[in-house]
């Protein structure tokens, strides 16, 4: 089972990319590292995956939710 599924997930802000077009899987128990240059997207990446903040577009699944469904559904519930 995939515990992190991103497939071309995407982040634009005004005319800027911030993360443009990252795609990458992990297994479950794997361990993965998520290393790069400062400005290269991994905080933006992290805050879409943990529901903080909505993708541009792209499609990312954790633990096998969607993470735009599963952030709609907390924000009605709330």
């Amino acid at each position: 089972m995939k515990a992190i599924e991103v497939n071309d997930l995407k982040r634009k802000y005004n005319d800027l990319y911030a993360v443009n077009g990252i795609s990458f899987s992990v297994e479950a128990g794997e361990i993965f590292g998520f290393l790069g240059p400062n400005g290269a997207g991994k905080t933006t990446t992290i805050k879409m995956l943990t529901g903080q903040l909505r993708p541009t577009s792209g499609v990312a699944r954790v633990m096998g939710c969607d993470i735009v469904l599963e952030r709609q559904k907390r924000k009605f519930s709330r």
